[in-house]
């Protein structure tokens, strides 16, 4: 494969979602007034490049090998940075946390083991729905906090949007349903590897 097919549009949006990442963890965790909002913002571009790498390779015929094992690995450097900053702030459960985290990691030793021979484990369509339930939670999440950081700041009461327990409800909830379909498309790649007898 050559250095030109690799260095392409789509390639570079997937790696802009691995750079953001850091970005967006520091940000998330800023006492700034602006911290949260901005974690939002960035997070929520990060998300969109998900969404069009894909697209722009298969428009533009420049689906890699790279590629098809960055997207999904980039995918869950950003959600899990998310997923465990809120377990750490306890805005989460983190018993809730621990099975994604354990799943991505596994799936991603997978996609290594497949690579190493000379095999690609290709994303399912459950693990896709997942991945962007998984992109949806956590940007609707980061928008509350957001905008109840805001309100504090400005004088506000943050309680009037959520409060402390409405918000753990809220997030656990969500978490849950996230945590459901992780697991399940864990599942699915299990029983395609072992009864199928080809990676799927």
């Amino acid at each position: 494969m050559s250095a030109r097919s690799i260095v392409n549009l789509p390639n570079f949006l997937t790696v802009l979602r691995i750079a953001l990442t850091p970005v967006f963890v520091v940000m998330l965790s800023s006492e700034t007034w602006y911290g949260k909002a901005v974690a939002f913002v960035v997070f929520t571009a990060a998300s969109l490049t998900d969404f069009y790498d894909g697209r722009l390779a298969r428009a533009d015929n420049q689906v890699t090998t790279l590629g098809r094992f960055l997207d999904p690995l980039a995918d869950k450097i950003l959600v899990t940075s998310a997923l465990v900053a809120f377990a750490v702030s306890d805005l989460v459960n983190r018993w809730l946390v621990l099975p994604i985290v354990v799943r991505d990691l596994w799936i991603t030793g997978m996609r290594v083991y497949g690579l190493s021979r000379g095999r690609q484990l290709v994303t399912s369509r459950l693990a896709k729905w997942k991945t962007a339930v998984q992109l949806g939670v956590v940007v609707f999440l980061l928008f509350i906090l957001g905008l109840q950081d805001l309100l504090g700041r400005s004088g506000g009461d943050p309680a009037r949007l959520l409060d402390g327990h409405q918000m753990g409800v809220l997030a656990n909830g969500l978490m849950g349903i996230v945590l459901l379909l992780t697991l399940a498309s864990g599942l699915q790649y299990l029983y395609r590897a072992r009864y199928s007898g080809r990676e799927a």
